[in-house]
């Protein structure tokens, strides 16, 4: 019973999971639609969610042999390769360059826009009401 409720607990979103079954058998078979069944989509989410720990597990040695706590990208990159998916190394690399630039740029905007609030802020109360 206790087992039923951790795999349910780490069980990945079934929507996320139907979502990008359904996004890929759509981009491999164009020209005819593809359902899926139910424990097809459960043996999807239970495969992805089964190499997650597999590939965290792996990332967590490389980063005890390094003997650092945190895990970071390299060690994901590394862990990839050990496990023999050195193919996700390169997609992936490029998805958290991608990620970062929109973090970067939304930092950015969003330091900007607290600023312009700040200053506006500053010359209302600098601004008697007689004025």
């Amino acid at each position: 019973d206790s087992e039923k409720s951790v795999a349910e607990t780490e069980a990945l979103p079934k929507t996320v999971v139907r979502r990008l079954v359904k996004e890929k058998l759509s981009q491999l078979s164009r020209d005819s639609e593809i359902s899926v069944l139910r424990d097809s989509l459960l043996a999807f989410s239970e495969s992805a969610r089964v190499f997650i720990h597999y590939l965290s597990a792996t990332a967590h040695d490389i980063c005890k042999d390094s003997r650092r706590q945190i895990i970071n990208a390299e060690d994901v990159f590394k862990a990839l390769e050990d496990i023999d998916f050195p193919e996700f190394i390169g997609p992936l690399r490029t998805a958290l360059e991608d990620f970062r630039r929109k973090n970067t740029s939304k930092k950015k905007g969003a330091t900007a826009s607290s600023s312009k609030a700040k200053e506006s802020a500053s010359k209302r109360r600098k601004v008697s009401p007689s004025e």
